[in-house]
């Protein structure tokens, strides 16, 4: 009876486990070396859906790629940067303008974090009233902090008309934001703001400009099938030959 009373317990207490892991507002997993990808999620057409991010360590401070979607979240993920790393963030970029990217800018700027948007982004930021960095990008940039660097690159019209993609040439670490979608993807999600002939396009010029990645980072599926590139190429020929008639 005392075996069968502690199998149950321990049984409830995995499913609980479970249940609050499925509910986790914030989630940070390690990429490779001082990469960590953070996720946080929010809800779209009735659905619950993750937005992935990115941080690195340098030992000028952390560096973070893109903000939580989910503005609850703002200074809980700094918190777990501090505490997991003993880092403050430094830095914090947005790839496009839509909400799960710029969300945190103003919060993280009044934080002293130097945020940063192409100058681009922060036209349609402007325009559609959501938040906006305080440096400005006017062309494509390469970036050095701490002992790390990484470059900035504006591919073309996509996801948006400003979406860019960041590259960490010594790693092979492709950032692809919203503009990559997931290997299993049916479709490339919302296309309110996209550009639907050019999309593949610019996807083209991306898979040509940064050779086999050892990780392509997107925004709102599992990052870990390299083949996520590929088929959005796929994707978006589909796409723009069903847009042709």
């Amino acid at each position: 009876m005392r075996t069968l009373f502690l199998t149950l317990i321990f049984g409830f207490s995995l499913v609980l486990l479970s249940a609050q892991s499925k509910e986790a507002k914030l989630v940070i997993s390690p990429l490779t070396g001082d990469f960590y990808i953070y996720t946080t999620y929010n809800r779209y057409e009735d659905s619950r859906v993750m937005a992935n991010g990115m941080y690195l360590v340098t030992n000028s401070g952390v560096v973070m790629f893109d903000t939580p979607w989910d503005t609850t979240q703002f200074q809980p993920l700094l918190d777990s940067i501090q505490a997991r790393h003993q880092q403050k963030v430094v830095m914090a970029l947005a790839t496009h303008w839509h909400d799960d990217k710029t969300a945190g800018l103003e919060y993280y700027r009044q934080q002293g974090i130097r945020t940063y948007t192409t100058i681009q982004t922060d036209v349609f930021s402007k325009k559609n009233g959501h938040k906006r960095a305080e440096f400005l990008l006017a062309q494509d940039t390469v970036f050095r902090v701490g002992q790390y660097s990484f470059e900035t690159y504006y591919p073309g019209e996509g996801h948006t008309a400003d979406n860019i993609v960041v590259w960490f040439g010594q790693e092979k670490i492709l950032y692809a934001g919203c503009l990559v979608k997931g290997a299993d993807a049916k479709n490339l999600g919302y296309l309110g703001d996209a550009n639907v002939m050019e999309y593949a396009n610019t996807l083209k010029r991306v898979q040509q400009k940064f050779r086999k990645p050892n990780y392509i980072i997107i925004a709102h599926s599992d990052w870990k099938n390299k083949r996520s590139l590929k088929h959005s190429i796929r994707l978006a020929e589909k796409l723009r030959k069903s847009s042709k008639g």
